[in-house]
């Protein structure tokens, strides 16, 4: 499920119109290493994994919705970051990665 949940999100990235082509690009990397991650930690501790999906998923629809709902993205990025609170020893770069779309998403005020 994993990279069919994040596949699913770059594709909503890509189409999306407003975001610019640099940030476009930077967030799709992002992506692409959170996949990767998200991978390798799923091998480990899948339940958690699903969760951290969750967010992800939830994360990239509020900020990809034509109408925009600043509550519920805001609840979606922080439940993001919750999602990661633990790992930064077990997982550094999962939590990295995961931090710098939440930061990313913030700062384009999507």
């Amino acid at each position: 499920m994993g990279q069919n949940t994040i596949d699913k999100i770059v594709e909503k990235i890509r189409v999306y119109n407003s975001l610019n082509e640099e940030n476009r690009a930077e967030l799709l990397k992002l992506l692409e290493a959170l996949k990767t991650e998200i991978n390798e930690f799923s091998e480990k501790q899948e339940e958690h994994a699903e969760s951290l999906k969750g967010f992800i998923s939830a994360s990239a629809h509020e900020a990809t919705r034509q109408q925009k709902n600043p509550t519920l993205l805001k609840l979606a990025v922080e439940g993001l970051s919750a999602s990661v609170e633990g790992f930064e020893v077990s997982h550094p770069k999962l939590v990295e990665n995961v931090n710098n779309i939440a930061s990313m998403l913030s700062n384009m005020g999507i």
